[in-house]
């Protein structure tokens, strides 16, 4: 079944060896890769592994653009004592009951924190960084779309490491992109980036959750996103720390591959697989590139 589903293995290592030469990269980290599991807090080693990581890309002469889930869990912590909520309760604020102003503070405080610690640690290797925010009505409307595109231009001509993440502090379920692995790839088609990496708390993609079936087969591979690999995330879900699951992570692949990106979904306990990936490694799973001559952005931001 892999073998039907995945391509031959001559074009896999081809397409492998291709990632060598990427020069625009979007690397998407989500809110589980970034948290201690044990406890819900920041995992500040991993952080700065990360920052480390993606500064070395910089500095081989690679764009490169940070999309980073985290906000909400960080402003949880900050506001725990005031929330009322016990060092035991271990709610997230994104599954949890808790109302949705509520949130949307706790991703007010989260954001400005997380962006004080990602400008330490990327300061730490010399790297300049800037915050980009944005809803799907930013991409949805032409004029703010361009805009943003420019601001993209600019930040990446300067050598700064655009670090994105949705607006939750403002975002409603009417503007909301609906999760960062979605945002990334939207991001990836605005920047014209050449390969969109997703750090998830999985190997890659499977033909079952292998959390629940122990005889799912991992795929390497994937040559179209066709109904055969879209059903492989039915009914998949993400961590307690985070929103995404495989179906969005396919849905994302989606929107990359027919935007011409590639895309890999790979394990982020070790931020040294992002050179790994970059060096033709075979880790995680591998989306190739089938640009659309029909892609148009709009129809995946646009009600």
């Amino acid at each position: 079944m892999i073998q039907e589903v995945s391509g031959t293995a001559s074009e896999a290592r081809a397409c492998r060896e291709a990632l060598k030469d990427k020069r625009r990269i979007v690397v998407k980290v989500g809110s589980s890769s970034l948290l201690h599991k044990e406890t819900g807090r920041l995992d500040y080693h991993r952080i700065d592994r990360l920052a480390r990581e993606l500064s070395d890309l910089k500095n081989t002469g690679r764009d490169v653009i940070l999309v980073s889930s985290g906000a909400i869990a960080v402003g949880r912590e900050v506001l725990r004592p005031v929330l009322g909520m016990s060092d035991s309760d271990r709610e997230h604020p994104v599954h949890g009951s808790r109302p949705i102003a509520e949130k949307q503070a706790c991703a007010a405080v989260g954001q400005a924190r997380l962006m004080m610690i990602y400008q330490r640690f990327f300061g730490d290797y010399n790297q300049t960084t800037a915050q980009v925010l944005m809803t799907r009505s930013t991409v949805a409307s032409r004029l703010s779309k361009y805009n943003l595109v420019n601001t993209f231009t600019e930040l990446l001509r300067l050598g700064v490491i655009p670090i994105v993440n949705e607006n939750d502090s403002v975002a409603t379920s009417e503007v909301s992109v609906g999760d960062n692995d979605n945002l990334s790839a939207i991001v990836a088609a605005l920047t014209g980036a050449d390969l969109l990496i997703l750090l998830s708390d999985i190997d890659g993609l499977y033909t079952d959750d292998p959390r629940n079936d122990p005889d799912a087969q991992f795929i390497p591979f994937v040559q179209d996103m066709d109904d055969t690999i879209l059903q492989m995330g039915k009914g998949s879900t993400g961590s307690s720390c985070g929103t995404g699951g495989m179906s969005t992570k396919l849905h994302a692949a989606t929107i990359a591959t027919g935007s011409g990106c590639d895309m890999v979904i790979v394990n982020a306990q070790r931020m040294e697989v992002l050179h790994e990936i970059l060096d033709g490694e075979e880790i995680g799973t591998l989306f190739k590139a089938r640009r659309d001559r029909d892609f148009d952005l709009q129809d995946y931001v646009e009600d």
